[in-house]
């Protein structure tokens, strides 16, 4: 009777470790992961810090020939314009590790910022992989939008069109954008959890 309650205990303890693992992970319709980062300035930012405005988080790492198509052919400003421009904190996200692609300065990172035309709200460097590893994020781009309630409402792709090719813009339908419309719009995202691509996030070993 002792070893079948201890070996029910044990079961017990084993689910409840694996629920918590598993609640950690990002979840549509759930509370989006806390975390706090140092952005290019100095700045300590926090999600806490933010509640009451959307956010849009984009992974990023420069020298993926994924982002390059996104932001040689304007296609990412133009996102991240329409977004901020209503009212959306976009956190665009460095996780690349020291010595792997895409690892920046903080003035680096602010020169790529100033030279492609872009407008994120803040560059959150995130070196150690912490914020990366936290959300799941596997490829750069890898987007995120949180809603101001601190709701997590889509996660996945920027696009339809998984291609590092600059032609492959043309007629791609932009999950981003579109979950963003919807959450103003006070609807549902339609198309709320898709298949991110690009290249892998250089994580530290």
């Amino acid at each position: 009777m002792k070893k079948t309650l201890l070996q029910s205990l044990s079961v017990a303890c084993l689910c409840t470790a694996f629920s918590l693992s598993a609640a950690a992970e990002p979840v549509i319709g759930q509370p989006a992961p806390q975390f706090e980062g140092m952005t290019t300035s100095g700045e300590t930012i926090s999600l806490a810090d933010l509640k009451g405005t959307p956010i849009m988080l984009e992974w990023t790492n420069h020298g993926c020939p994924y982002v390059q198509k996104h932001y040689d052919g304007g296609n990412m400003q133009k996102t991240q314009r329409a977004l901020t421009e209503d009212g959306v904190v976009w956190l665009s996200i460095i996780s690349s590790a020291p010595g792997t692609q895409g690892h920046v300065s903080p003035e680096d990172a602010d020169e790529l910022t100033a030279s492609r035309g872009a407008y994120p709200s803040h560059v959150v460097l995130d070196p150690e992989g912490t914020i990366g590893r936290l959300y799941d994020a596997k490829t750069t781009p890898h987007m995120f939008l949180i809603n101001a309630s601190g709701t997590l409402e889509y996660m996945g792709a920027i696009d339809d069109k998984p291609s590092a090719r600059p032609s492959s813009l043309e007629g791609a339908h932009n999950y981003a954008l579109a979950a963003w419309d919807e959450v103003k719009a006070g609807k549902p995202v339609s198309e709320s959890n898709t298949k991110p691509y690009g290249c892998t996030v250089k994580y530290a070993e």
